[in-house]
């Protein structure tokens, strides 16, 4: 476990967690990165668009190596969820409480990614990475003349059908029961029957709807909305842009001391673009808390 006096908390270990995390420990602070387990990058198959892999390399081996990196800096881990995020007026600084660990830093950054709205489906959770993804941009490659499924019947699912489109021999949309809230091109056929199912060995085959009747598929994904991870966020009364966290070119919110990076924070949902907003975050906080220390030693 981590001491409870850091110089900066970071929640979240996904790629962005991570680069403020090296930024931060090779500036010489003390960092601890609070964790719940494998995010968003570990279900991803294969990632090969990714600067420095002459092979692909699946998301939960980038991720690992990721952290096993951190860990080698002496970056310390906090396995657990955060509950609570709030000012500390005894310690002039912000406390990060889970169920079973309490952290005070005068600088937090939120790295937690966007959460995934998901399922109680049957199979999907057994074949991520297998067939079920959730990230068009990140795996459409992979589904070159092969038949895939978009889960969700509004805007995000149809932005993810677009993305799949031109490398996929048919798109099909599951609005599993509701009415189509996009307009979808008549190159794609919708479905509004329930899903009861997603049927695989091994990989994703098909899809089983409530009626009985079956889609021979090769890849599922989910596109039923993507919310940010503003629960901390809004405890901290940081400023939000829709469901996204609102910063400043410095990866700075509105709380001084706090920063946000990643897909917390909307655009591109890629792991480049989390790497850069992490490392622009961790030198950020380094900055702060580095001018914190300076003023409370007047």
């Amino acid at each position: 476990m981590a001491d409870k006096k850091q110089d900066i908390i970071i929640i979240g270990a996904g790629p962005a967690g991570i680069s403020a995390a090296l930024y931060a420990r090779r500036a010489g602070l003390a960092v601890t990165v609070v964790t719940k387990g494998p995010g968003a990058l570990a279900k991803a198959e294969g990632i090969e668009n990714y600067y420095g892999f002459a092979e692909p390399i699946t998301g939960a081996e980038l991720e690992r190596r990721g952290i096993e990196g951190a860990k080698r800096l002496g970056v310390a881990f906090q396995q657990g969820e955060v509950m609570q995020l709030g000012f500390n007026d005894a310690f002039n600084g912000y406390k990060v409480e889970g169920a079973d660990f309490a952290l005070e830093a005068p600088s937090v950054i939120l790295a937690a990614g966007a959460s995934r709205t998901t399922l109680s489906v049957p199979g999907l959770k057994e074949h991520e990475g297998k067939g079920v993804s959730y990230c068009a941009v990140c795996d459409a490659f992979f589904y070159r003349q092969k038949r895939v499924a978009v889960i969700g019947a509004g805007a995000y699912a149809l932005h993810e059908a677009e993305v799949l489109a031109p490398h996929a021999s048919e798109v099909h949309i599951l609005t599993n029961g509701e009415q189509p809230q996009a307009a979808f091109p008549e190159t794609m056929t919708v479905h509004t029957e329930k899903i009861a199912a997603i049927e695989g060995d091994g990989r994703v085959t098909g899809v089983r709807f409530e009626d009985g009747t079956m889609l021979p598929i090769d890849g599922v994904f989910l596109a039923i909305g993507t919310a940010g991870s503003t629960a901390l966020a809004r405890k901290a009364g940081i400023l939000l842009d829709g469901a996204n966290i609102k910063v400043d070119d410095a990866m700075a919110t509105n709380v001084p001391g706090i920063f946000a990076a990643g897909d917390c924070t909307g655009g591109l949902l890629q792991v480049a673009k989390a790497v850069y907003e992490g490392a622009k975050a961790g030198l950020g906080a380094v900055k702060y808390v580095r001018v914190s220390k300076h003023s409370a030693g007047k």
